[in-house]
């Protein structure tokens, strides 16, 4: 029971910081860059790229650092999460959704609480979505041992910008960014068709990962290496 408490704190604080760097770096991005939204996109991607490598490495050794209940899902299906924590695990990854969008709020002067009027909808964005989190997955499943922290920031940043998304790819993300009303915001009525198509391609990344078989350098257990993530999201 206290080393699973140990690994919610590490999943509910770990997502929080994340959805922070996403949110706030979002913010600081679009106040900086003069209306030019590529540019603030691109601040907004290298900032995450780096907060997601630390934390990966920092929360990895704790909980496995999944900050992602699509991720944890396709653990508990691998057996490399106990079933029985796989509900508190997404309980603590939402919850810490929420704190680290209204912590960005705090750190920038804004209202705490908010919700986000930007609409992120239609096909395009779906299918971006589902291909962001089976991409993810796949990363995560064939990481060679002590690469995976690297691995998955660098492909999410990339995932910003060839998804119509922006790469998600997480939904807690998309329920953490429902409560801005920010750059790297998302509207509510749009969160649905975002986490269903995020579990969707979490599955056909893991049917991916079967096809393929085990890596030749071994299947490495990534729960016990530098952990894994899904974010920018992450984002």
């Amino acid at each position: 029971m206290v080393d699973l408490r140990r690994k919610l704190i590490a999943e509910a604080l770990g997502t929080a910081l994340l959805l922070a760097v996403v949110i706030g770096s979002g913010i600081m991005a679009e106040r900086l860059s003069g209306g030019n939204v590529a540019i603030a996109l691109l601040a907004n991607t290298m900032a995450t790229v780096g907060g997601l490598y630390i934390l990966i490495e920092v929360f990895g050794p704790v909980s496995g650092a999944h900050f992602n209940p699509a991720v944890s899902i396709v653990m508990a299906m691998r057996g490399e999460l106990p079933k029985a924590a796989l509900l508190p695990y997404i309980v603590a990854q939402l919850v810490g959704a929420i704190l680290g969008a209204w912590l960005a709020h705090a750190m920038f002067d804004m209202a705490i609480v908010q919700f986000s009027t930007h609409m992120r909808s239609g096909v395009g964005q779906w299918i971006a979505e589902a291909v962001a989190t089976a991409g993810l997955l796949l990363v995560i499943l064939r990481a060679p041992a002590g690469r995976a922290a690297a691995m998955v920031a660098s492909y999410i940043g990339a995932a910003y910008w060839f998804t119509a998304s922006t790469s998600f790819a997480n939904p807690a993300a998309a329920f953490g960014r429902m409560f801005s009303d920010s750059f790297a915001g998302i509207a509510p009525a749009s969160v649905t068709g975002f986490v269903a198509a995020e579990l969707v391609g979490a599955l056909i990344g893991l049917g991916i990962h079967h096809a393929l078989g085990v890596p030749r350098s071994g299947h490495p257990n990534i729960v016990e290496a530098s952990g894994e993530v899904g974010t920018a999201e992450l984002t």
